[in-house]
């Protein structure tokens, strides 16, 4: 068995970097954008409409909702690609929202959302999280009350990003109160600019924001239902396992590995470079294996997809070693820069433009989004190895 892409698949990711490397309206290499900045959402939203124009953004789905019939292999050459550049392309409508309509949706709402994700039209944010209700999700609060050809829905959503843009909410409500609380949720799509809806800023301490959304009596039609009535888990878990897939942690701490090293090289600490530390090579060393092995972990759920399987237990382990992957790589990233880690990234002293230090603050939300860690072991635990509950 060979472990390596096809010619046409190594064409593509060519077309790919010389696309990058020609279009997209930043440099970067030395910029990193913010897409809740209004100036660098702009920018973002340009490029992705290059994208779309391309087709490459769904490249893997049908024709018939926009995409090309490609492979699943392309777009996780895509998606690496976008990744190890840091050109954030996917706010869950790509990867997440799209497939479940695909799956559970009716065809009035493949045909009028999917093609709309396809062009880079609309902009989407999860309703997952509660203030109340975060690992333990079944236990979301928000309500969902049937009246006439609408839901009215209160309640509220938090730790998202409607702030940014956000046109739509995928979302998890509760239609039953009355039954087993895994029984008695529906999936809703909501737009946000539905009276009754506002949201508030949550600022966090590396400068980003999340959002705290609050419905109060707002109206969301019928047509927002996505599979059955009282069986928004089962679409809602399936969304998770789409989540925790991908290929995103690896090639992000690629390149900051890259960089590191790179870092290590070139300056000096107690009179030669830091590259030559023994430990410090030996931390690097390592970090370059478990990177690798978080690659194959995400290539091989890349291929369940790709034979039209779910990954389960797979995407938990994906998820699990990418994101505390990610989370040791900044942590030695800290450690070898020393004081100067510690440094605003609008100081003039600080290396690599303060990425580690913000970095370093944010990484830890890796392994809460999603599912926590140790919900990830637990279920690698019950459906990977059979282990009882409990």
């Amino acid at each position: 068995m060979e472990f390596r892409f096809s010619e046409e698949d190594e064409a593509f990711r060519s077309d790919i970097i010389n696309f990058v490397e020609s279009e997209l309206p930043w440099d970067w290499k030395t910029q990193e954008l913010d897409p809740e900045e209004p100036e660098d959402l702009k920018l973002v939203q340009q490029f992705k409409q290059k994208l779309a124009k391309k087709g490459w953004l769904t490249r893997a789905w049908p024709e018939e909702y926009g995409g090309q019939n490609a492979s699943h292999t392309q777009q996780l050459i895509f998606n690496e690609e976008m990744a190890y550049r840091g050109v954030p392309v996917d706010d869950g409508g790509i990867s997440m929202v799209g497939p479940i309509i695909m799956m559970s949706g009716t065809e009035q709402q493949k045909q009028y959302f999917l093609p709309r994700i396809a062009r880079a039209e609309i902009n989407w944010c999860q309703g997952y999280s509660e203030p109340d209700a975060g690992s333990d999700l079944a236990s979301v609060q928000t309500k969902a009350e049937e009246d006439g050809d609408d839901f009215v829905i209160n309640g509220s959503k938090i730790w998202n990003g409607a702030h940014s843009g956000a046109d739509w909410m995928f979302m998890l409500a509760r239609t039953d109160p009355d039954v087993r609380k895994h029984r008695g949720i529906s999936f809703l799509v909501a737009e946000m600019n539905t009276p009754g809806i506002t949201i508030e800023r949550i600022p966090l301490m590396w400068g980003a924001d999340r959002s705290l959304v609050t419905f109060s009596g707002a109206r969301v039609p019928k047509t927002g239902l996505i599979g059955e009535k009282n069986m928004g888990w089962y679409v809602g878990a399936t969304l998770l396992d789409l989540e925790r897939s991908g290929i995103g942690y690896c090639a992000r701490a690629a390149r900051l590995l890259e960089d590191l090293a790179e870092f290590c090289k070139q300056n000096i600490r107690d009179g030669e470079p830091i590259s030559q530390n023994p430990l410090v090579k030996n931390r690097l060393s390592q970090m370059a294996v478990d990177i690798e092995i978080c690659r194959v972990i995400a290539y091989q759920v890349a291929w369940m997809q790709s034979q039209g399987q779910i990954p389960n237990k797979e995407a938990s382990i994906s998820k699990l070693l990418g994101s505390e992957m990610l989370k040791k790589l900044y942590g030695l990233g800290i450690q070898i820069l020393g004081m100067f880690g510690q440094l605003d990234p609008d100081s003039k002293w600080v290396p690599m433009r303060g990425r580690f230090e913000t970095g370093y603050m944010s990484v830890g939300g890796n392994t809460v989004a999603a599912g926590t860690s140790e919900i990830q072991r637990n279920i690698i635990a019950t459906r990977g190895l059979g282990l009882p509950r409990g």
